[in-house]
This record gives C-alpha cells, sequence and structure tokens, in this order.
C-alpha cells in the first residue's frame, strides 16, 4: 500500500463512524497534490443532497481527529464536499444504485473508432460493466478499459 493509498484508508476509517452519525454518505476520499499543495479530500452525500452546513460540521469533526492523530507527514488542505452531479462510479455501492440509470463510459482507447460511450447500466461485476445503448445494441467493457464511468446529466 502506497503512503497515499494509507492516508485515504486511515481518513475512511476515521471518515465512516462520523458520516454514519450524521446519516450520510462516504463517496470517497483522496490525497492528491495540484500544483505545490496536497489536498485531503472527502466527499460526502445524502439522498436530498449535501449542503455547506453538513460540509463544514464534518470538516470540524475530522480535523480535530486528524489534528489529533497527525499521521499525514506533508502540510496539506482539507476539503469536504458533495461529490456533484458528475461523480465517477467508483464502489460497489455507486454501481449498485446506477444500474438501469443511464451512464457515460470513457475509455482509455478507441473501441470502434470512439472513446465515449453512452447507455443504460445493465449489469456490472468484478471486471466488466454493461451497458445499452440507444437502439438497443448491448456492450460489455473491461473495467480496465474505463478512464472513467459517471451517471450522464442532461441540461
Amino acid at each position: 500500500m502506497t503512503k497515499r493509498e494509507s492516508y485515504e484508508q486511515k481518513t475512511e476509517d476515521i471518515l465512516n463512524p462520523i458520516v454514519d452519525e450524521y446519516g450520510f454518505e462516504l463517496v470517497d476520499v483522496e490525497y492528491v497534490k495540484e500544483g505545490s499543495a496536497w489536498y485531503l479530500r472527502a466527499y460526502i452525500d445524502k439522498p436530498d443532497g449535501i449542503s455547506i452546513d453538513d460540509c463544514e460540521a464534518v470538516s470540524r469533526r475530522l480535523s480535530d481527529i486528524l489534528d489529533e492523530k497527525d499521521y499525514i507527514d506533508e502540510a496539506y488542505i482539507l476539503e469536504v464536499s458533495s461529490p456533484g452531479l458528475g461523480r465517477p462510479l467508483k464502489k460497489e455501492k455507486d454501481y449498485k444504485r446506477s444500474l438501469g440509470k443511464e451512464v457515460e463510459i470513457r475509455t482509455y482507447r478507441m473501441i470502434e473508432k470512439q472513446k465515449e460511450f453512452t447507455g443504460i447500466l445493465k449489469e456490472y461485476d468484478e471486471t466488466t460493466v454493461t451497458i445499452e445503448e440507444d437502439g438497443g445494441n448491448v456492450r460489455t467493457f473491461e473495467k480496465a478499459d474505463i478512464a472513467l464511468i459517471r451517471l450522464a446529466f442532461d441540461f
């Protein structure tokens, strides 16, 4: 496990009881470097949407525990936010919640001269994702070939 993965896992372990207490869902935790700054980001959600007050409450609780545990070596910026509309499907619960909904898939390499696909998520397993495109064409992708999969949204 890399240092980054270790930080993310430890932070998830701290956050899960906090978000459970509030009735929220922990969507994801990431520790990333952008420019010269490190960011520890936690994405939380709830059925009727997350408010700024919700983010602030979780952030304050998490910040206090992070200060106490002090397991991250570098200086970093803590952010707690909603995952937003374009949230990627990463975990089992994301795929399960999205079954029967329209998703967008971007692949790392061209497949039949294209890298972007849209369709209804029909099924998934450990290694594959299957969608039904407009017109009824069913297409299965290897998860290793998928750069991004998220719910499709129309404006």
